[in-house]
């Protein structure tokens, strides 16, 4: 595995950035968004800069070449077969959704989704004259499992048409194996229900687990659902604005294809077609050293909780790298918390009453995505104002 600087400290305040720039004061340390604090792959950046050389940014034409390099990095990765046809470029994955979601739907009709989930995934479906159904995820241990029962029940509403599965999870951390994904496919089928599969995390997978696109279960898998993807998250160019809508059956894509350009999101710039074709066709080490470290912090978090917070429970972290934390055992609501760790920590998380008020109430959502000593910088913060709070771990001494 090549050598790649993840312990780099890079300052992005002035540039623009919304995690950074966008802190109600300059002392702040941001830990919410899902924007990495790393420099992107050495690859991206040389054929970047390589692009910029040239000099001139005129309208962008996608050749095969963007096509096949999609083709190529999901059959070597995650020996799932796309036909370059299928694939649909647009800005970014909130776009798919909406357009997808336009596509699919008529106002009116009910999206289904697991919460806690992706505050996005609320304004999508609402924005697209839908309603919104919650199955909610059921805690078992320090994890999460799907209630079946009550999914097929939501999903046996006549007026459910759509099921938006996140995989992997946002913000529960889970990677939804193979016989999860085929159960939630038969239900789905049975039902007549369509599948919209989010998976702009599956790059970001930790050790142990496997994330299996959903439309890779089977040709009836595939029939029955879109798939949005990006490079985005897990090589940290969301800035660039690429994505892609994945749909097999001609009719489907037909209408998502109208969808997109009735909505205008359908020209990329200039540099989010050069970025994805190098991501996927040089940045597999980059990728892999990358999720290794990402897994070596929610170790290191790990320890610090249990050592100096230990009533407050942190979640198993299968993917992305958003950790989701328990605070039920502290007299907070998560609006609460989180608001007394931006005003007295200066460290600013993400409310889990974002993603959904029900399945986020007593939670907190951390992105772990930054150099080591920033991360420990922040649990310092964090720790020092809550061990006034709990009692019985103020002699554990958090470090100063």
């Amino acid at each position: 595995m090549g050598s790649f600087d993840f312990d780099k400290l890079i300052n992005r305040r002035g540039t623009g950035c919304m995690k950074w720039d966008e802190t109600p004061h300059d002392d702040v340390l941001p830990m919410w968004v899902a924007d990495m604090d790393f420099e992107t792959a050495p690859c991206i950046l040389q054929a970047l800069q390589l692009r910029v050389a040239h000099g001139v940014f005129g309208y962008t034409h996608i050749d095969d070449s963007y096509f096949e390099a999609v083709k190529h990095w999901f059959a070597t990765r995650h020996q799932w077969t796309i036909d370059p046809t299928w694939i649909v470029p647009t800005t970014g994955v909130i776009p798919a959704l909406s357009c997808t979601l336009k596509a699919l739907t008529l106002p009116g009709e009910r999206v289904l989704v697991h919460t806690p989930v992706f505050n996005c995934f609320f304004s999508s479906i609402r924005n697209s004259g839908c309603e919104i159904v919650e199955s909610q995820l059921r805690r078992k241990g320090d994890s999460y499992v799907i209630d079946f029962d009550d999914f097929e029940g939501k999903c046996a509403d006549e007026k459910t048409t759509v099921y938006l599965l996140c995989n992997p999870h946002n913000p529960a951390g889970r990677v939804w194996t193979r016989e999860e994904l085929l159960r939630i496919h038969d239900i789905c089928q049975r039902h007549h229900v369509r599948v919209v599969a989010d998976e702009i995390h599956c790059e970001l997978v930790m050790p142990g687990h496997t994330y299996t696109p959903f439309a890779a279960l089977s040709e009836a898998a595939q029939a029955q659902s879109v798939t949005l993807n990006s490079p985005s998250k897990a090589f940290n160019i969301a800035g660039l604005q690429v994505a892609n809508i994945i749909c097999a059956d001609l009719e489907l894509r037909r209408r998502i294809v109208r969808a997109v350009n009735i909505n205008e999101v359908c020209d990329l710039n200039p540099f989010a077609p050069i970025a994805l074709k190098a991501a996927y066709t040089e940045g597999g080490e980059w990728l892999d050293a990358l999720n290794e470290y990402i897994y070596g912090n929610y170790i290191e978090l790990k320890s610090f909780f249990a050592e100096y917070l230990p009533k407050i429970e942190v979640l198993r972290l299968e993917g992305t790298y958003l950790v989701w934390i328990d605070i039920t055992s502290l007299e907070f609501t998560s609006d609460e918390l989180a608001d007394l760790l931006l005003r007295e920590a200066k460290l600013q998380v993400s409310s889990g009453t974002h993603y959904g008020h029900r399945g986020g109430q007593g939670y907190l959502r951390v992105n772990i995505a930054c150099p080591r000593s920033r991360m420990m910088e922040g649990l310092v913060r964090m720790g020092r104002v809550l061990s006034a709070y709990m009692e019985d771990d103020v002699d554990r001494g958090c470090p100063m």
